[in-house]
């Protein structure tokens, strides 16, 4: 096998863990000897052994002399796990290739230098690209210290998300419920706010039954559910509200109210700015707790404060072939007089999504 396909194998196999690494980055190692894969492995989650473990204990004796090929730099520090470079070097390959460097301060570099330390060739950059990309979320958390936010909108051909009486259910068709549920198997965290959860009865769960994944991903998926998050600001959202009985949730406010959150429901507490939760803060606080990637299920109040304050890396628009008319509410709850004060964005993918369609965006 060539070095491409050997690591493109490897990129394949990190994907296996989109909805169960959370906090961990998604990696995947084959080991390769004498042309051919004795090895190969994929982080599950986190607390579990790491990607090049699983594919070490694959390939046994066959390690010996051996290339490995990982997505990630392999890790050189204590956590939940002994380090991979450590097991690498036990196992006497004799090359590693990594996809890009690990920009975790704890490693950044210094697992490469450990392994040419002990005599191994390493090279890194290749599929750099792919790597970074099924990392975005840890990555930016890591150099930034926020997570990936996600906007996932279902709106109407003509802008709009609900009735003018706030009737939404539906605007759009199964495919794009079913592609909600996988969005929100893939995120962190999701959000939402009072305003939503109070004219929606939303909960915003995942449903196995409803995600559109093999047996053996909608399984992951449910054993590592997103920390589901509500902004309210003034605790307005009632305790018997189905958001609340659908399981635990982190609640957002400014509220110094003491009435007790209830069984499973945890209270985070900001300073209000302008009476509402300081959304950077939240953010921060959120990837401080591990979040990798934010998906916001949302009105078009709190969309538009996000979208206001540039904290959105991406806009995933579910649009159905449908006009709601211009009393109905529009997506985003931001009044623009100017042309040249609109905020532009890029069109980074549009596909067909059942009778929908789904449009990405990314702030130019």
């Amino acid at each position: 096998m060539n070095p491409m396909d050997c690591m493109q194998r490897a990129i394949e196999l990190a994907q296996l863990g989109l909805y169960s690494t959370s906090p961990n980055p998604r990696v995947g190692c084959v080991i390769v000897n004498q042309g051919g894969i004795v090895g190969e492995g994929w982080h599950v989650r986190a607390g579990q052994a790491h990607a090049e473990v699983h594919a070490l204990r694959q390939a046994g004796a066959a390690a010996a002399g051996a290339t490995a090929y990982v997505t990630l730099e392999p890790c050189c520090h204590f956590g939940s796990t002994p380090p991979c470079v450590d097991a690498l070097i036990e196992a006497g390959v004799k090359q590693v290739v990594i996809a890009m460097v690990d920009p975790n301060p704890q490693v950044a570099g210094q697992g490469v230098r450990r392994l040419r330390a002990a005599g191994i060739s390493v090279a890194f950059g290749l599929l750099e690209q792919q790597a970074r990309q099924l990392n975005r979320g840890f990555i930016k958390r890591m150099v930034t210290g926020l997570p990936l936010v996600r906007v996932k909108m279902g709106i109407s051909l003509d802008g709009r998300t609900a009735m003018h009486n706030g009737e939404s259910q539906w605007i759009t068709g199964p495919a794009a419920r079913a592609e909600t549920q996988r969005l929100r198997a893939q995120s962190s965290a999701v959000i939402t706010g009072a305003d939503t959860v109070l004219r929606d009865q939303a909960r915003l769960t995942i449903r196995k039954a409803e995600l559109p994944l093999e047996e053996s991903q909608a399984c992951l998926a449910m054993e590592r559910p997103p920390l589901r998050v509500l902004i309210d600001s003034q605790r307005r959202v009632p305790r018997d509200a189905a958001f609340f009985t659908a399981g635990p949730a982190l609640v957002a406010t400014t509220s110094t109210s003491l009435a007790d959150p209830g069984a499973g429901q945890e209270l985070l507490m900001f300073d209000a700015v302008d009476g509402q939760v300081p959304l950077e803060e939240l953010l921060k606080a959120l990837a401080k707790r591990g979040a990798n990637e934010v998906l916001i299920e949302a009105g078009s109040r709190l969309v538009a404060a996000f979208a206001r304050l540039n904290l959105v890396d991406e806009y995933i628009f579910h649009i159905a072939p449908k006009f709601l008319g211009s009393s109905a509410k529009p997506a985003l709850a931001w009044p623009i007089d100017k042309l040249g004060d609109a905020m532009k964005l890029e069109f980074t993918s549009v596909r067909p999504l059942g009778e929908d369609i789904c449009v990405i965006a990314r702030p130019a």
